[in-house]
């Protein structure tokens, strides 16, 4: 348990242990007027757009049980989220912005989040939840930043990204079917589709918790419809292959490229169709438990669209800081507080959620920190305040690299106002200086009119306002964009699996074959370990590798047409490690993953 966990546990009073215990989620019907603290739900979806939804006004994409759950709930419908997965992730989990949280980017051990950062999931706990995660977590797979160390009870996971990423279990690659999970820690090898294997183990979570009468947090975050999409549902599939998708494409395709785009939105469109099965059976499941009344369910995306189709009104898909890279609409599902068919128009965002959540269920923020969000809960409760939120800014910026760059591909929102500047996602830096763009939403909301040059005074305005905030995000902490090191050698974590999702990268193209880099490492004590290399591919001729630790080099034999099994022991110094392996040019087979064991738990 990290100290933090440990000292905000000891500070929780036995009377207010007594009362969580005395609550009592096993009645056939809460009232709205009962003053037990309500179950959550999270569910989120991976690259689902904001226009992937019935509801929402897709004539094709198949969502009825969500359909259905926008009857009975409240929607957010100006709700923003990051334009990619792991920082908004980092920003539903902290209620801060990312930038904060040491998570800047998706990848390269960028997408690690500083463990000392307080999460959703530990304030709950703190308030005598229980937690759960079942799907994507992409803020670190390694002691001390894994879901088990930052507040979650049980968690049945994928490493990285996603499934189909450097950082997928041996001899599991790519298996969205059977797949091999991580279950507290340990790989498992299970049987069945992955998002299907997510919600089985999340309502059976929740009927855990429902028989010993605990509230509960659920996190449902899918990996569909996330790339690669070669294996999807096959039933679904089977139904939307032959579908015409051009009233959902942003733009006409040439013939050459038409049945490639539509085969891929056939698959994407199985997924989703996939995941809104598991709503309707998870609501079903809630309804036999009787626990529908006084349990919040949220659904959102995580980002824009992973292709270039429907956004609705708007324009833009994943990884852009247009309005449709960055949209989603926000269901709240809870009978017991709102009213169905409630719609808040407001601006709300990823940061709003921790903030929301914690006040519906009376848990507090552990003293010192501080909070970028604001809770909505009077929105869609319709119990607003005299707080006006009219005037609110809200800023997104993600693109590849190290270091954040002041401008750099980002947007301010003050509604119905919009300043941003799409630079680019994939690139590290922009050329020149910005070429701002402003936009008024609700006029304008495809973003086709630049009113930059006519309002230069709102210009400047909201471009110092940026400027503020990024001073502000980038001096949370010393070093503020240092990556967190993987903390190795403990009793949490005594064998530790290092990927290329964690690595910082050094040569060669990111995640190629041959690409080359290093892992940041912390370790306790010193310690006697076994290493053993694993490379991409089982086809080569043998040779030797050499194991860097620091200024120090270590040889060992790679034998020939062998995958893993390469091992050396070595001791690790205690302190701060960098850590690489380089392999002989003749082998052709590049450092795919190392894993340390401690000598004392070899295998």
């Amino acid at each position: 348990m990290k100290p933090s966990r440990l000292l905000k546990r000891l500070r929780i009073h036995s009377v207010f242990i007594a009362v969580c215990l005395a609550i009592s989620f096993a009645s056939q019907s809460i009232q709205a007027d009962d003053a037990s603290r309500p179950n959550v739900i999270v569910i989120m979806s991976d690259d689902q757009g904001v226009g992937d939804y019935g509801f929402m006004g897709n004539p094709i994409i198949r969502t009825p049980s969500l359909d259905e759950l926008r009857t009975r709930s409240g929607l957010l419908s100006r709700f923003y989220v990051s334009s990619v997965c792991a920082p908004t992730r980092a920003s539903l989990m902290t209620g801060r912005y990312n930038y904060r949280t040491r998570c800047i980017d998706t990848y390269l051990g960028r997408a690690m989040m500083d463990p000392a950062e307080v999460t959703l999931a530990e304030c709950l706990t703190d308030a005598g939840y229980r937690t759960g995660i079942f799907g994507k977590w992409h803020l670190g797979d390694n002691y001390p930043m894994r879901p088990m160390d930052q507040g979650f009870h049980e968690s049945l996971i994928h490493r990285g990204g996603g499934i189909g990423q450097p950082s997928d279990p041996i001899g599991a690659e790519g298996k969205y079917t059977d797949p091999t999970l991580i279950h507290n820690g340990e790989e498992v090898a299970m049987k069945g589709y992955c998002t299907d294997l997510f919600f089985d183990a999340a309502i059976e979570f929740i009927g855990d918790q429902t028989q010993s009468q605990s509230p509960f947090f659920t996190y449902i975050a899918t990996n569909a419809p996330h790339g690669p999409f070669h294996d999807v549902p096959e039933r679904l599939y089977d139904e939307y292959k032959d579908v015409d998708f051009s009233p959902i494409l942003v733009s006409d395709l040439p013939d050459r490229r038409r049945n490639a785009e539509f085969d891929k939105l056939a698959r994407i469109a199985a997924m989703i169709t996939n995941i809104d099965e598991n709503v309707g059976k998870l609501m079903k499941a809630l309804g036999e438990m009787n626990q529908l009344e006084n349990t919040i369910v949220l659904y959102l995306n995580d980002n824009g669209p992973n292709s270039k189709r429907f956004v609705g009104n708007m324009r833009g898909s994943k990884t852009q800081v247009d309005d449709g890279g960055i949209r989603s609409p926000l269901l709240f599902h809870w009978p017991a507080k709102v009213k169905a068919g409630t719609t808040v128009d407001v601006m709300t965002a990823h940061i709003d959620l921790m903030p929301t959540l914690l006040e519906a269920c009376q848990a507090n923020v552990p003293a010192g920190t501080s909070l970028d969000g604001k809770s909505f809960l009077p929105w869609i409760t319709g119990k607003r305040t005299a707080d006006d939120w009219k005037q609110r800014q809200i800023v997104f910026q993600t693109h590849r690299g190290n270091v954040p760059q002041r401008f750099h591909h980002f947007a301010i929102h003050e509604h119905p106002w919009k300043l941003v500047h799409p630079s680019g996602f994939g690139k590290e830096n922009f050329e020149g200086s910005p070429d701002l763009e402003l936009y008024h939403l609700e006029e304008d909301p495809k973003q086709q009119h630049n009113l930059a040059v006519e309002k230069p005074e709102l210009v400047g305005r909201l471009k110092v306002a940026y400027e503020k905030w990024f001073e502000d995000v980038s001096s949370t902490r010393p070093d503020n964009y240092a990556p967190p090191r993987i903390v190795i050698g403990t009793d949490h974590e005594p064998e530790s699996v290092l990927t290329r999702q964690d690595w910082r990268h050094e040569s060669g193209r990111p995640w190629s074959r041959n690409s080359t880099g290093f892992w940041l490492l912390q370790a306790p004590a010193q310690q006697k370990y076994e290493v053993e290399l694993v490379l991409t591919d089982d086809q080569h001729s043998g040779g030797s590798a050499i194991l860097h630790v620091d200024d120090e080099e270590l040889m060992f034999h790679v034998r020939p047409n062998a995958r893993r099994g390469h091992t050396v022991k070595t001791t690790l110094p205690s302190g701060p490690i960098r850590l690489s392996v380089s392999v002989d040019k003749s082998i052709d087979a590049g450092v795919h993953q190392v894993i340390l064991r401690r000598s004392d738990r070899q295998r």
